[in-house]
């Protein structure tokens, strides 16, 4: 299986001292990989961190300045909506516990370095979700979907609120009880998450998963999702997540342990894959050996290859230059394939079903 080449865009982000040395060409076209991937402004972060920032010509640094102030803006107003969410939930004894981007700017991870954040998303218990929503309501936070059939898609089903907007900010925020759909195979307990979490600095109010969750949460949501568009950036929060976690040495035992403790194993085990042959993680041999001799990972060869076939297309930049004739259907068949996994045969064909005649119901002309 013979791909196009992202060597300049992985190179890119993880040697920034390379870049100097691009020429007009390879510049072109890792400023455009890097737009589509929602990761310019972290090369350019990461290049800036590590003392290379005056090396690169004038042109690019103007596309990466331009992203990474983008990014910057992005981090102050998350800081500032986390305060307020903190604000909404103190009268009903509930702390913020941040999830994805939020939680690693938050947390000032690695993984945030020109990390574009455009919405918020947290984890609270399911017994305390009217409480939370009320609370929330009281401080300006709304329902942005009003479509019933939606409403109760989410409610019933999903393992999160609709989306709620700000009424005077415009912020998003998206309000999990868990981090898997309530049909979904996989079904980790909520309650371990929300018990391991941690404080952020000095502000109890302020919360993220614990090191090891932030790793599973980070792959379950990569590999369980239809949608991988933005598929090289998660894969990029992986392997920053395990880069710097890693120097812990007791990170992997309880990586391993809180895996299989939650059903993530399989998630798990893709996530460290496929960022070891995209992104060259450094994963030990006996993780790896560890997950490939789990129960809820062993996988037939010819399944691993399709998988791999699959995967290794849509984990790209969704860009003409990364992509092959197979990417498109490759793309769908994993947009079914995060259906299938999140809700039951007779309950997806009916979703898809909706989602194909609601279109034609609300423009009868097209």
């Amino acid at each position: 299986m013979t791909l196009p080449p992202i060597d300049t865009l992985v190179a890119a982000l993880q040697r920034p001292e390379g870049l100097g040395a691009l020429g007009p060409t390879a510049w072109d076209l890792l400023v455009r990989q890097g737009r589509q991937a929602d990761l310019l402004a972290r090369v350019g972060a990461q290049a800036e961190a590590r003392g290379h920032w005056e090396q690169l010509p004038v042109e690019p640094r103007r596309h990466l300045g331009s992203a990474m102030g983008l990014a910057a803006r992005q981090h102050t107003e998350l800081r500032h909506e986390v305060v307020q969410i903190a604000r909404a939930l103190e009268p009903i004894g509930m702390p913020v516990v941040l999830l994805k981007g939020a939680a690693y700017t938050m947390a000032g991870l690695d993984a945030s370095l020109g990390r574009m954040v455009s919405d918020v998303d947290i984890l609270v218990p399911r017994a305390r979700l009217a409480d939370v929503e009320s609370a929330l309501m009281m401080g300006g936070w709304v329902s942005m979907n009003r479509d019933a059939y939606d409403q109760r898609y989410y409610r019933t089903w999903m393992h999160e609120l609709p989306p709620l907007k700000h009424m005077t900010r415009g912020t998003v925020l998206d309000v999990h009880h868990a981090i898997m759909p309530l049909t979904a195979r996989l079904k980790p307990d909520s309650d371990r998450l929300l018990q391991r979490a941690r404080p952020v600095g000095d502000d109890p109010r302020i919360q993220v998963l614990c090191a090891p969750d932030m790793v599973l949460h980070s792959a379950a949501h990569l590999f369980h999702e239809g949608d991988l568009e933005l598929g090289l950036r998660g894969l990029v929060d992986l392997d920053a997540l395990l880069r710097e976690f890693a120097a812990d040495p007791g990170f992997w035992p309880e990586l391993l342990a809180r895996a299989r403790a939650l059903q993530l194993e399989w998630p798990l085990h893709q996530a460290l894959r496929y960022a070891g042959m995209l992104l060259h993680s450094a994963v030990p041999a006996h993780v790896t050996e560890a997950l490939q001799h789990s129960p809820g990972v062993r996988i037939s060869t010819w399944r691993q290859r399709l998988m791999d076939a699959l995967f290794l297309r849509a984990l790209r930049p969704a860009h003409a230059s990364a992509s092959d004739a197979w990417t498109p259907a490759a793309r769908f068949l994993l947009y079914l394939r995060g259906h299938w996994l999140r809700m039951p045969p007779a309950m997806l064909v009916w979703h898809l079903l909706h989602k194909l005649v609601r279109p034609v119901q609300a423009d009868p002309q097209k």
